[in-house]
């Protein structure tokens, strides 16, 4: 079997694509669309939304349906897309300023419904596009454009907030993962609810300079270096304060959906109402 490209889903006409030197956002639409191919998913059978923000360029280069939502509230829209279209399948391509910081609440509240969206979250760690800002998931004591002197605040562990809300997939790779990434992908794009992979991505351009990453390469070691398996993370000695964090499949369910439970809601009613 010939290798995967994703060309048959790749806008070609939207290339050069306008992301730094060492961005991780193409090699994760890279690995999208190879995960697409490897699926066999119609073309026309595929929304992707994404935000606003470094990943919300994505549609430039995507040869797929999709709607460019506004800030934090992807998942708002998704949520409205798969609920009149369950046979769809709907991608949110979202940032941590996009998907975890502004559009934290759809964020939390898609996962406890289970909505049968898969979210490709791009952790960078700042708000990359206006300006390198803190977020949601900025680590503490890490330096951004508003919190020059160290972040004082604790960035949010995402694949346990959206696992403790209730979805039924959860996953983080690192943008150095390759084809491992593109397998969680698919595995994402496959379960039934609600599916969540965190890529931990560089920001070369501004998180990375400032927290002494002065090179793509750097960033790129540097995430290589503290992406642990779970049984290594749980080994190490106080691994999250040293900046580790844990790759893999972190929980993988088969709950219900929402779109099967409100079919056979709907089918109660219409059964009480006599067939009507």
């Amino acid at each position: 079997m010939a290798h995967a490209t994703g060309r048959a889903y790749i806008r070609r006409e939207g290339l050069p694509h306008i992301s730094c030197a060492g961005c991780g956002n193409g090699i994760i639409a890279g690995a999208m669309a190879r995960a697409f191919e490897e699926l066999g998913l119609a073309r026309n059978e595929i929304v992707v939304v994404p935000g606003i923000g470094c990943s919300g360029t994505i549609n430039r280069y995507l040869n797929v349906n999709y709607l460019h939502s506004t800030h934090g509230r992807a998942l708002a829209f998704a949520t409205g897309i798969k609920a009149a279209n369950p046979a769809l399948n709907v991608v949110c391509f979202v940032g941590d300023g996009d998907g975890v910081t502004i559009g934290g609440n759809h964020l939390i509240h898609a996962a406890r419904r289970n909505m049968g969206i898969t979210v490709i979250l791009v952790n960078n760690y700042n708000y990359g596009m206006t300006g390198g800002q803190v977020s949601g998931a900025t680590p503490a004591d890490a330096r951004t454009s508003t919190t020059m002197m160290g972040n004082p605040e604790r960035g949010f562990d995402i694949c346990e907030l959206v696992r403790a809300a209730g979805a039924n997939f959860v996953a983080r790779e690192t943008a150095v993962a390759g084809v491992r990434l593109k397998k969680r992908i698919k595995e994402a794009l496959t379960n039934p609810g609600f599916s969540l992979l965190e890529v931990m991505s560089p920001c070369t351009t501004l998180f990375g300079p400032r927290n002494g990453k002065k090179t793509p390469v750097d960033m790129l070691r540097w995430l290589k270096e503290k992406a642990l398996s779970p049984e290594k993370f749980a080994k190490t000695e106080n691994a999250a304060a040293q900046g580790y964090f844990r790759v893999g499949t972190l929980a993988d369910e088969r709950a219900d959906s929402f779109s099967t439970r409100y079919e056979a809601m709907r089918r109660r009613v219409l059964d009480a109402a006599g067939g009507r």
